[in-house]
């Protein structure tokens, strides 16, 4: 995955998935709950995955050089991802795996609007 049209590409083909915005973005939810696995990141050359912090930290332990966080991201559940990585397979198992946790999640409350 080289941009980020083949992530959403390769995202939306997972079950149950829609495109729908996330902090004024495109990024692919859960159609039932709208929970967000996949987003862009805010570096360039990155994309963001949710995932459990657990799995965050050893992703970033076993291959810093596609995952990682930026200080805005520590201690929240969601690793930035290069563009390009090494191991394809790995990134799609990941995706997988953040739709599977974001599936399992109760549908999103709304937020109050101010």
């Amino acid at each position: 995955m080289n941009d980020w049209e083949s992530v959403v590409a390769a995202a939306i083909a997972l079950p149950g998935t829609v495109i729908a915005p996330h902090y004024g973005q495109p990024a692919v939810k859960i159609a039932a709950n709208g929970r967000t696995f996949v987003s862009p990141g805010g570096e360039s050359d990155s994309f963001c995955l949710h995932l459990d912090l657990d799995t965050i930290e050893m992703l970033k332990e076993t291959d810093p050089a596609t995952y990682y966080q930026t200080p805005h991201y520590e201690g929240w559940g969601a690793v930035l991802v290069r563009y390009g990585s090494h191991d394809r397979d790995r990134v799609e198992a990941m995706m997988a795996l953040a739709h599977d946790q974001a599936a399992a999640r109760p549908k999103a409350r709304p937020r109050k609007q101010r």
